[in-house]
């Protein structure tokens, strides 16, 4: 009985690192290509795809370096579909002084957790605005510069406040990033 409670205990201190606790104190592998955003509910890690969207992942390191994203709200947000921000005027009309970015679509899957640029109808029109999908959106796959993936706090992600389906998810009152830096940065 000892043997096997003590192999029990084992398995368990071994497997503890594997599972992160509340908050970002997973190991984070790259801490120059992870952002940290913190939302009214916790923080969302997000491990940016350098490799896939380079001047993409330049950009939003960049814009979360000079602190552009705090305090700027979800717009759009769309149950079942995904959270949109990044876009200083809160109408999705805006961005940043920066110019706009070349397309760098790739074959990477918009599933749950994907971060990805919006853009205007000109695919070489991504700027500051950025979605996060709930689900599966396989359609936007090739068409929008998908650039990272949510490793750690999806359910903050989850409990952002959802706009009005019959508005295209515009939100009366919506949260806001509070606060969005690169992890090595912190």
């Amino acid at each position: 009985m000892l043997r096997s409670f003590s192999a029990v205990m084992l398995a368990f201190v071994l497997l503890l690192p594997l599972y992160p606790s509340k908050g970002h104190s997973m190991d984070i592998r790259d801490p120059e290509n992870t952002l940290i955003m913190t939302l009214k509910d916790g923080d969302v890690v997000i491990e940016l795809l350098p490799q896939v969207a380079p001047k993409h992942v330049e950009r939003l390191k960049q814009l979360a370096r000079e602190g552009f994203y705090d305090g700027i709200v979800f717009h759009r947000v769309i149950d079942g579909f995904m959270a949109q921000t990044g876009d200083p005027t809160g109408t999705g009309m805006g961005g940043s002084e920066l110019p706009d970015l070349p397309a760098e679509f790739s074959q990477e899957p918009h599933i749950r957790g994907a971060v990805s640029m919006a853009r205007a109808q000109n695919p070489n029109s991504a700027n500051s605005q950025f979605f996060i999908v709930f689900d599966e959106a396989r359609f936007l796959d090739n068409q929008y510069s998908l650039f990272g993936r949510v490793i750690d706090g999806m359910e903050h992600v989850d409990s952002i406040k959802k706009g009005d389906q019959r508005a295209n998810g515009k939100v009366d009152d919506p949260d806001k990033i509070i606060k969005m830096i690169v992890a090595a940065d912190k």
